[in-house]
């Protein structure tokens, strides 16, 4: 069975667990301590997952390779970022309760078993216990309406979302007879031996997981939630559940129904040029910040969807260059939108932001690294991040794609630069509170990297091209 395969996902829900009893115990407020200790429990999974070995497991339900091992380290990083920017954000907001980084572990582990998933059965779970840890981080501001709101809202439309993909498991297992991902391209290699219920099938897969990264016409859900949601859970929210869902999706259509790529690849095009246009245009009007980044992680999961639907080694390597770049730029954007506090209250308007660089020039400066980034400006990650992803359309002959890619970045580029005219060339407000340490590490974390990433791009480039490969050899 080889259940050693498993073993940083059975650390990391070992020590949840340990931090759940812990904060119940103690009599007074845990939230700090917890959080530290689940910041711990993190770096040390993600020391097992850079040691451990690859294989199959548990009956050929759970895969340990490389492209597992990419999108878990990923994963971590998100999820510790995710709760580094909490801790001065609870204070202030009185969300001092220890569920909230217990909350983060098991949501993260239900994205490691997602990355790992060989079988529909372990892709189901793993997403459903990511999912049901998101509901309830999303309306964790109890005593606020509009949390509560998001979260139902985001339980309603996730369910139904849940629903569609059950579906499409149970037709994909009534046309072909198995779950297993490997049974499936064994059985599928003669792509005429596809009959049409399993299509179906397939493309309602496609749905349950165009939910999950927020691609259109899959969407609806995301403004309000992003806007609804504690600013750290939005945060946490942007970057690790849609690399997760990311690449699983990528991993469900590369492995099992690779053979089958004309069949769904006009699906995954049509999917990825309508998340383009809403993203890029839908955000223009916007004036609140975080629903502008809702509309903008559309935009660029739809950027990421070009990679799968060249459905080759090259464009999959793009997809998780992208999927890394659009990490630290989103960790650290919303880093910065959690600085906007002023006299004790969070602010989330675009115009509360006019003057800032003569007010605080390193926050202005920090923000104005990650818009650039976005807008897909060179020498900045956003820029490869786009590069690497249209060079595989353009060798797989989508050049439909790549130039309605390029359009959508030009669009978009209007409302990131927006914000930098905004901070730069408008009148100075009263300057924000002063930044905690938290905010200052994450911000300057991502800031370096989003910036320096071109002069030593080659690791990162040959840990993704060697990811890719696993799902090709």
């Amino acid at each position: 069975m080889n259940w050693t395969l498993a073993i940083p996902e059975i650390v990391l829900a070992c020590c949840a667990m340990a931090i759940l009893v812990f904060g119940v115990l103690q009599k007074r407020e845990a939230f700090q301590t917890c959080s530290m200790l689940a910041i711990g429990s993190l770096l040390i999974t993600a020391v097992l997952v850079v040691s451990g070995v690859g294989g199959v497991g548990y009956h050929g339900l759970f895969t340990a390779d490389s492209f597992s091992g990419f999108l878990k380290l990923l994963i971590l990083i998100s999820s510790a970022f995710g709760i580094i920017v909490s801790l001065d954000y609870a204070e202030h907001e009185n969300l001092r309760r220890f569920e909230f980084p217990v909350l983060i572990m098991l949501c993260t582990v239900g994205m490691m078993i997602m990355a790992s998933a060989s079988n529909f059965m372990t892709l189901y779970l793993g997403l459903e216990l990511q999912s049901l840890s998101l509901y309830v981080l999303a309306a964790f501001a109890r005593d606020q309406l509009r949390s509560s709101e998001a979260g139902l809202k985001f339980f309603v439309l996730g369910s139904l979302a849940s629903g569609l993909l059950l579906y499409g498991i149970s037709l994909i297992y009534g046309f072909s007879g198995s779950m297993a991902f490997d049974q499936l391209a064994t059985a599928l290699n003669d792509p005429t031996k596809a009959s049409p219920g399993l299509i179906v099938g397939i493309v309602f897969v496609i749905a349950g997981l165009a939910f999950k990264i927020s691609a259109v016409p899959f969407h609806m859900w995301t403004p309000d939630v992003y806007e609804g949601a504690p600013t750290p859970v939005t945060s946490f929210m942007g970057t690790a559940p849609k690399v997760a869902a990311m690449g699983l999706l990528v991993r469900a259509m590369a492995t099992p129904f690779g053979h089958l790529l004309p069949q769904w690849q006009q699906l995954i095009v049509l999917v990825s040029i309508a998340s383009m246009l809403l993203g890029s245009l839908a955000a223009i009007g916007q004036t609140n910040i975080k629903r502008l980044m809702a509309y903008s992680s559309i935009g660029h999961m739809g950027y990421a969807l070009i990679g799968l639907a060249a459905g080759t080694a090259v464009g999959i390597r793009g997809v998780l260059i992208y999927l890394v770049t659009y990490v630290f730029m989103n960790a650290g954007t919303f880093a910065c939108i959690i600085a906007m506090r002023r006299r004790g209250r969070v602010l989330e308007k675009i115009s509360d932001l006019s003057g800032l660089a003569k007010t605080d020039p390193g926050l202005a400066a920090a923000f104005m690294i990650f818009m650039f980034s976005m807008a897909g400006i060179p020498p900045f990650t956003g820029f490869w991040g786009k590069y690497f992803i249209f060079t595989a359309a353009v060798q797989s002959g989508l050049w439909t794609l790549a130039v309605i890619g390029v359009l959508t970045s030009v669009i978009g580029a209007y409302y990131y630069l927006r914000i930098i005219k905004v901070m730069y060339f408008d009148e100075a407000h009263e300057a924000f509170d002063p930044r905690p340490g938290s905010l200052t590490f994450v911000g300057g974390v991502s800031a370096i990297f989003t910036t320096l990433f071109f002069l030593f791009p080659a690791p990162l480039v040959g840990a993704a091209e060697a990811a890719a490969k696993v799902l090709f050899s």
